[in-house]
C-alpha cells in the first residue's frame, strides 16, 4: 500500500505556524489602545475627585462643589481650597512629570528597569537641593527648583558620558551601572552634608521622604512652565524614539537624527525629574512601575506609551497619597513611603520575569 508523500516544507510551515492567532494579538492591542487611553483619563479624573474629598475629615461631593464655586468662610471650604486642592494639583503635575521622565529614560536607554532614581537623576537633584539648604541657607521649594534642575542635568550628562565610553557605547547595562555609581556617590555626599547641620537635617528629613502635601500653589508659578516644556519635548520625542529603537543607522534612514533625539530626551528628563524633585522631593518607583503597566497594555509604541503614562502616573500618585492619608489611625503616611512600599514588590516581580516588556 502506497503512502502519501510528506507535504512540502512550505505546506507544513503554513499548517503548523500559528500565524493568525499570533497576528490577532497586535491587532487586538491596536483596537484596545484608545480604550486604554480613555480608561487612564477616567482613572485620573476619579483619582483627582477622590483626592479632594478624602482626608482626616471626608467631605461630600456637594460640599466640594460649593467650596470650589460658591465658597464661604466655613472650615470645610477652607480645607478644600487651601489644603486639598493645592495638594491635588501638585500631585497631578508631579505625577505626570515623574511618569513621563521614567518612560523617556526607559526608551532612551532601552532598559526596562530604568527610571530617574535608578539612573541617578534624582540623586543629583537631591544633592543640589541639599547644597542649597546646607551652604546657602535656602529653604523655599520655589527656589529649590533651579538647583534641582542643575543637579539633574549634570548627573544625566555624566551618566550618559560614562556609559558611552568603550565599544558598546550607550548600552543599557553600562548606563545603569553608571547611574547607580553616581547615585551612590551623590547619596553619600548628601548624607554627609545633612548630618553636619541640625538645621539642614530638620529641613531635609521631611523633604527627602517625598510628599505632595504642605505645598502652596505659589510653587507652581515656577514649576508649571518647566514641567510643561518637559512634557512637550517628551511627547514630541515619541516618533524619533521608535526609530531610535531600531538602531542609529536605521533611525537615520528613517529621517531621524539620533544625536538631536538624545539631546531632546536629556533636556526633557532634566526638566521633568528636576522640577518634580524640587517640588515634592524624591518620590520613587512612579517612573518605573507606571510605564511598565502601560507598556503591557498598549505595546512598545512610544506614541501610545508616553501619553497614556502622562495620564496614568498622576492617577497612581494621587491614589497612593489618598492611601497614605487614611491608612494610619492618626496622622498620615507620606506618599513617597507608600509608593516605595508598593514599588519594591513590583520591582522584584520585574526582575524575576524571564522576559521584560519589550521596548
Amino acid at each position: 500500500m502506497k503512502t502519501a508523500p510528506p507535504p512540502p516544507a512550505a505546506t507544513r510551515a503554513a499548517r503548523d505556524e500559528p500565524g493568525p492567532r499570533h497576528a490577532a494579538g497586535p491587532a487586538r492591542r491596536d483596537r484596545l489602545r484608545p480604550l486604554v487611553l480613555l480608561a487612564a483619563l477616567a482613572l485620573l479624573l476619579a483619582a483627582a475627585v477622590l483626592s479632594v474629598m478624602t482626608g482626616a475629615r471626608p467631605l461630600a461631593p456637594g460640599t466640594v462643589w460649593d467650596a470650589l464655586f460658591h465658597h464661604d468662610d466655613s472650615a470645610a471650604h477652607a480645607t478644600v481650597r487651601e489644603l486639598r486642592l493645592p495638594r491635588t494639583v501638585i500631585g497631578l503635575v508631579t505625577g505626570a512629570a515623574l511618569g513621563l521622565s521614567g518612560a523617556l529614560i526607559q526608551a532612551f536607554t532601552r532598559n526596562p528597569l530604568a527610571d530617574p532614581g535608578i539612573l541617578g537623576v534624582n540623586a543629583g537633584a537631591s544633592l543640589a537641593v541639599t547644597f542649597a539648604v546646607a551652604v546657602l541657607g535656602i529653604t523655599s521649594p520655589g527656589r529649590f527648583i533651579w538647583f534641582a534642575l542643575a543637579g539633574a542635568f549634570v548627573l544625566t550628562v555624566l551618566v550618559y558620558l560614562l556609559g558611552s565610553i568603550g565599544a558598546d557605547r550607550g548600552s543599557p547595562v553600562k548606563l545603569t551601572l553608571a547611574g547607580v555609581a553616581f547615585g551612590a556617590v551623590c547619596g553619600g555626599i548628601t548624607s554627609a552634608m545633612v548630618l553636619r547641620s541640625t538645621a539642614t537635617l530638620d529641613v531635609m528629613r521631611f523633604w527627602a521622604v517625598g510628599s505632595i502635601g504642605g505645598r502652596s500653589l505659589d510653587v507652581l508659578a515656577v514649576a508649571l512652565p518647566l514641567v510643561g516644556a518637559g512634557l512637550a519635548l517628551g511627547l514630541l520625542s515619541a516618533g524619533p524614539l521608535n526609530a531610535l529603537a531600531l538602531g542609529d543607522d536605521a533611525a537615520r534612514a528613517l529621517g531621524t537624527r539620533p544625536a538631536a533625539t538624545r539631546l531632546t530626551v536629556v533636556l526633557a528628563v532634566t526638566l521633568l525629574a528636576g522640577t518634580s524633585v524640587a517640588v515634592a522631593g524624591p518620590i520613587s518607583f512612579v517612573g518605573l512601575m507606571v510605564p511598565h503597566v502601560v507598556r503591557w497594555c498598549v505595546g512598545p509604541d512610544q506614541r501610545w506609551i508616553l501619553p497614556v503614562t502622562v495620564l496614568a502616573a498622576p492617577a497612581f500618585l494621587l491614589v497612593a497619597d489618598v492611601v497614605g492619608r487614611v491608612v494610619l489611625p492618626s496622622g498620615e503616611l507620606r506618599v513617597g513611603l507608600v509608593t516605595s512600599l508598593v514599588g519594591a514588590p513590583v520591582l522584584v516581580a520585574l526582575v524575576r520575569r524571564r522576559k521584560a516588556s519589550a521596548l
